[in-house]
């Protein structure tokens, strides 16, 4: 019989979040769920689509988390001996509270692909509960279990490993017992392969909702454009209602909001959408090149000038001109551009003759055009003329349900840039994107997803570190699980500094607690109760604090 190793290093991947309601095995957000749910929801299931769609169901989910359980087995003990690294699914198993694993044999070698193992399970939960519910079976009901074990050693071993349950609580027997080995080693594997497939009837059903929901998005939404908070649908509204007229929009935001794809997916949906969509930053042109770029040029009309060139307008005929950053540009062409759209024409330097252009203005900035007017940076008739129709982009903190669709649609353009493959990105690294601020916006988002994809190996998970390795983005209180199975508590930073000013005080602890029940008497205006609260004990606590350390500064008789 095999002997596991000490669990320490796993337990170790055990927190406790006290303030965020999470619970984290590794960077996986896991539930404390009661097995009367489950054993409910599988009621509910059996009386609904019947026996083998549950069973199916179950198979499926338990295989999806042996799978996540595999990727950590390997990180974490991805240099010890395979025995060792791959008994942390049994390990795991049993701290998740599923069964007692016991290894009967165990024989591997993940190079060659040959596999056999066979471990018995005492307390399962779920053959307990199959029989507590449904009475004594003929089959085995260790469905969950079952799949775990499949998905674990499948995704370990790189290579489908089927696990059967030769023996269960549920039929009469002491124990459940399996055994796993490669699928084509079973003869009768064609019986149980299907429970770890989707149901052809479901899945059908879905790809038909999922083309009909895409036909509606792509009616609704351009490829580039990614959302569906509310925030962005408000933005994303006003583009639409603007794209089948011919109105000059402005477009502000913060920096890298994505202007430039609201100002595309507005050319794109628009009458213009078969002309020409050309886009200039104002900002990067030199001064005494801005009215060649946008006007053009004559032959001759200064030194240099050695061909006729179009401008920017020209260019954009029967299009969409996309002027970012339009609040650099300088007062001569401001004026220009509102000559432009008011007559509709253009007149090259160094020419004598105006030219006729249909060309649809936007325009976008992340600076305030109010204040710019205001300091005579920014021609007041000009801005008149292009605040007729603004939109304001959010940025992305306010868009945090748009962030998880964001984050896969980036995943898979720089996957594909870096030829890497990637398994995901794990609950961890994705719940701390969420609660990130974005002073960088869709543009941090993108370099910050690249990034981690450059950092996670081959077939990896994306984690925390390898987004965020310097920042604590989450900052909250964590508890473990000490080496006696109880909860310690994982101090914050700032705890020690406390006690490190504290103790640097010199007073004494009764000194400490005198100075704080006062503080907090003094901060509620002697009222007692909210002192009780703002030192989180109640109030008849505090009154007796309050006595005890009045009676002994009473002078002694």
């Amino acid at each position: 019989m095999i002997k596991f190793p000490e669990n320490l290093d796993l337990r170790r991947q055990v927190r406790f979040s006290s303030d965020n309601g999470t619970i984290w095995l590794g960077e996986s957000r896991m539930l404390l769920l009661h097995t009367a749910a489950l054993l409910s929801m599988r009621k509910e299931l059996i009386n609904s689509v019947g026996l083998e769609q549950t069973r199916r169901i179950f198979t499926r989910m338990g295989h999806a988390s042996g799978t996540r359980d595999a990727e950590l087995a390997k990180k974490i003990r991805g240099s010890q001996n395979p025995i060792d690294a791959f008994v942390v699914g049994p390990q795991l198993h049993m701290l998740e509270g599923s069964a007692v694993v016991v290894p009967l044999k165990i024989e591997m070698d993940v190079d060659a692909g040959t596999f056999y193992g066979e471990l018995r399970w005492e307390n399962s939960w779920e053959a307990e509960a199959h029989v507590k519910e449904f009475g004594p079976q003929n089959d085995p009901v260790c469905w969950m279990l079952i799949g775990y074990a499949s998905g674990f050693s499948s995704a370990f071993m790189g290579r489908f490993i089927l696990f059967k349950e030769i023996e269960c609580i549920a039929c009469g027997a002491s124990h459940c017992r399996i055994v796993g080995k490669p699928v084509e080693e079973w003869p009768d594997a064609a019986e149980h392969t299907p429970y770890y497939q989707e149901d052809f009837v479901v899945s059908r059903l879905l790809e038909q909702v999922d083309a009909l929901r895409s036909s509606l998005e792509q009616q609704r939404q351009v490829e580039s454009m990614i959302g569906n908070s509310p925030a962005f649908l408000r933005a994303y509204d006003l583009v639409i209602k603007a794209a089948n007229t011919n109105v000059s929009v402005l477009l502000t935001g913060e920096t890298g909001v994505g202007k430039e794809r609201f100002a595309r997916a507005l050319h794109k949906t628009s009458m213009r959408a078969n002309g020409p969509f050309v886009a200039i930053n104002c900002a990067a042109l030199p001064h005494d090149l801005v009215e060649s770029e946008l006007f053009g040029v004559e032959k001759g009309a200064f030194t240099g000038a050695n061909t006729t060139r179009i401008g920017k307008f020209e260019r954009a005929e029967n299009g969409t001109l996309f002027l970012d950053e339009i609040g650099e540009l300088p007062l001569a062409a401001q004026a220009k551009i509102l000559r432009v759209l008011q007559e509709g024409e253009v007149e090259r330097l160094g020419d004598d003759k105006t030219r006729k252009v249909n060309v649809r203005i936007v325009a976008a900035t992340n600076v305030e055009l109010h204040a710019a007017v205001k300091n005579g940076k920014f021609r007041a008739d000009l801005f008149y003329r292009l605040n007729v129709y603004p939109i304001v982009i959010p940025p992305l903190r306010d868009r945090a349900l748009d962030i998880p669709p964001m984050v896969s649609a980036i995943m898979l353009k720089f996957s594909a840039l870096h030829n890497k493959r990637i398994a995901g990105i794990t609950d961890k690294a994705m719940k701390a994107l969420t609660l990130y601020q974005w002073p960088g916006n869709v543009r941090e988002l993108e370099n910050i997803i690249e990034r981690g994809i450059i950092l996670t190996p081959q077939d990896g998970w994306i984690e925390l570190d390898d987004l965020f390795p310097s920042l604590d983005v989450l900052n909250h209180q964590e508890t473990g699980i000490t080496d006696t199975g109880g909860l310690e508590e994982k101090q914050l930073p700032e705890h020690a500094h406390i006690c490190d000013a504290f103790l640097a005080t010199g007073l004494s602890l009764d000194e400490v607690e005198t100075m704080l029940l006062n503080d907090a008497v003094n901060r509620s205006s002697g009222n007692l109760a909210g002192a009780a609260r703002l030192l989180g004990i109640t109030r008849p606590q505090l009154t007796y604090r309050l006595k005890r350390h009045q009676d002994a500064n009473l002078p002694k008789e």
